[in-house]
């Protein structure tokens, strides 16, 4: 039996909603990511691109458990002597409610030059409302925890 290797340009991508109101953001995030990357299909191929595209929205009715909101910090740095920027994560909310999921999706793929392609395949927006209904996309549902 000869091993299957994908090719970039025989994958067939699918567009998945998934409705983040209420949810906690690091179950959001692994599903997406898994989806992202394809691993949710039988062809995946760590080397290939194989996921699938990805809508996030109501991002900001997200949650964080205990008091996450407070004691959970961005950093961003622009490689000058003291440009070190620290950023709650409630003040990243208010400020962009997508940056948290997204964060947390990239923080969950691997880091190379394949990740940066993939993570460009989810869409957050911060309401239901969203650009990409042309594509019609199917409701992922996340599964329910035990």
């Amino acid at each position: 039996m000869k091993t299957f290797n994908a090719k970039a340009e025989e994958v067939e991508r699918k567009w998945w909603i998934v409705d983040a109101a209420g949810q906690k953001v690091g179950r959001v995030a692994t599903h997406v990511a898994t989806i992202l990357r394809g691993k949710n299909k039988a062809i995946y191929t760590p080397n290939v691109d194989t996921g699938d595209f990805v809508v996030v929205i109501n991002t900001d009715k997200m949650e964080l458990s205990g008091t996450k909101w407070q004691d959970k910090k961005y950093y961003s740095h622009t490689r000058f002597f003291g440009s070190l920027k620290e950023m709650t994560a409630a003040q990243a909310k208010e400020k962009d409610s997508t940056f948290i999921i997204h964060e947390a999706v990239r923080g969950m793929l691997p880091t190379n030059k394949l990740s940066r392609h993939v993570i460009m395949k989810m869409k957050a927006y911060t309401g239901a409302e969203h650009p990409h209904a042309a594509q019609k996309p199917a409701l992922f549902t996340l599964p329910s925890k035990k």
